[in-house]
């Protein structure tokens, strides 16, 4: 596994919301926020009950991730003190997992970290695991 720091894994566990960007065959961006969970290997995130436009399966991310595995996640702390700004850009491959005994942990997980997931139908949502081949983490100050 990729080494972070004590600090920068506590960091990307903690922060609440990263933003997804994937990219279509022709190399079009689109960058999406997302709420995820990390644990320590994976970064996990469920196409949840929150208003959407679109169906799920047919979600720009979806069909990129589809298309093109390649995907950044950053997760940043922004601060009007600019000494206190950081972020850990991710770089990685996604799939979706629909069912199974890692797409159950990850709900678990992802309802561990965010409440709302409590009492939202998850079992037929699919969950995008990114498989991280880099972190990139920057901070204004040097970590302890």
């Amino acid at each position: 596994m990729l080494a972070l720091s004590l600090a920068q894994d506590r960091f990307l566990r903690s922060a609440r919301n990263g933003h997804l960007a994937t990219a279509d065959d022709n190399g079009q961006p689109h960058v999406i926020p997302v709420c995820y969970a990390f644990d320590g290997e994976s970064i996990y995130s469920v196409l949840d009950a929150k208003p959407k436009a679109t169906p799920l399966r047919k979600l720009r991310r979806v069909r990129n991730i589809l298309s093109n595995p390649r995907v950044s996640l950053v997760v940043d702390h922004y601060d009007e003190d600019w000494k206190k700004l950081r972020y850990i850009l991710i770089i990685g491959n996604a799939e979706l997992l629909e069912s199974g005994q890692e797409w159950a942990e990850a709900i678990v997980i992802l309802r561990q970290k965010y409440p709302q997931y409590e009492s939202m139908d998850l079992d037929a949502n699919p969950v995008i695991k990114i498989t991280p081949s880099r972190f990139v983490p920057w901070s204004f100050q040097p970590e302890p």
